[in-house]
């Protein structure tokens, strides 16, 4: 059962990403969280783990090390642990992109299993976003990202190669199954 801790960070994620909104489609962003949250939920999440999940993008997105400390002293070194490791940059400006990402799957073959958990609900979240907005906006959508098409389908399906080789457990196949949908799409498309 989850506790008064849970509640106290849905209250505290929500309070910093507030003003937040998803990639280019105006969801608030405790959407995402909450997803994220309920995906690790399913798939085993203790409440640290369910913690993490929601605050999972608040050292990033929200405030760098100060955030981290705030972390720490609201919910506790594991957490912070977890938010740590699903974090790829906590300064500002962030690293160009692709060195952020492969610095982010370099780190994932040694990352904790309640860090993984977390991670692979996240990036299954997204994935599924991707799928289901690329259905509506076509080619459109990938204007959204960083890495393009090219730079985001490359990081998706090394993100499964790598969850792969650190486990194949039931959220890396479906994580698999999500991106290899998006992959056989966009090829059908082109």
């Amino acid at each position: 059962m989850l506790s008064e801790r849970f509640t106290a960070a849905l209250t505290y994620a929500t309070q910093l990403h507030a003003n937040q909104v998803r990639k280019g489609s105006g969801i608030p962003y405790i959407a995402h969280l909450l997803g994220v949250a309920s995906i690790a939920l399913e798939y085993g999440a203790n409440e640290d783990e369910a913690i993490a999940a929601l605050l999972h993008d608040a050292i990033e997105d929200q405030g760098g090390a100060a955030t981290r400390e705030e972390i720490r002293r609201r919910f506790g070194d594991n957490v912070t642990a977890i938010v740590d490791g699903c974090t790829d940059a906590d300064t500002i400006p962030k690293p160009p992109w692709r060195q952020r990402k492969e610095a982010y799957l370099a780190h994932l073959p040694t990352a904790s299993p309640s860090v993984l958990l977390v991670s692979v609900a996240d990036k299954l979240y997204n994935a599924r976003s991707i799928l289901k907005d690329y259905r509506v906006l076509d080619e459109s959508l990938w204007q959204r990202f960083q890495g393009g098409k090219a730079g985001t389908l490359w990081y998706y399906r090394a993100l499964v190669s790598t969850f792969i080789q650190t486990g194949n457990t039931e959220i890396v196949t479906e994580l698999e199954r999500v991106v290899l949908e998006l992959e056989t799409l966009v090829l059908n498309n082109s």
